[in-house]
């Protein structure tokens, strides 16, 4: 189980389940929302996550993403895709223990800083093909990150 917090801890979440995958996002729109080269997030089935403290607001660009955030220090804290059903996908760096989340996917990669690099296993120039995607996750589920 991982818990995890916004930066000022007005909202706070526990993960009762393992991630199905990690990926680090270089899209110009994650870099801003973080103020970084990119944005470490892992997917969870939304059964295994839940919000224990506070609630969140929904920020960002508005439309099939929702981007959750504290409505106070307004931390970045996790996303809901409409296309991505039942998974949510948690900003890892906000977990108690943040150190088991290195990425295993890297996406928008036509879109990285050219010296932001990550020990990701697979590197897509936009997102994974959906016809991957059951693959990506089992491979995941087999390694070592996902055990």
């Amino acid at each position: 189980m991982q818990v995890g917090e916004c930066r000022c801890g007005r909202v706070r979440y526990r993960l009762t389940a393992k991630p199905v995958v990690t990926m680090a996002c270089h899209c110009t729109g994650c870099q801003r929302m973080t103020a970084s080269a990119f944005s470490l997030g892992a997917l969870y089935p939304s059964g295994a996550f839940e919000v224990t403290k506070g609630e969140p607001v929904i920020g960002g660009l508005h439309g099939d993403a929702h981007h959750y955030f504290c409505p106070y220090c307004m931390s970045w804290m996790f996303t809901r895709v409409d296309a991505m059903g039942d998974l949510v996908s948690v900003r890892a760096m906000l977990c108690d223990d943040a150190r088991a989340f290195v990425p295993f996917i890297e996406t928008y990669t036509n879109e990285k800083l050219p010296w932001a690099t990550t020990p990701a296993v697979h590197s897509f120039e936009r997102y994974p093909p959906v016809e991957q995607f059951p693959d990506l996750l089992a491979e995941y589920a087999n390694s070592t990150a996902g055990t």
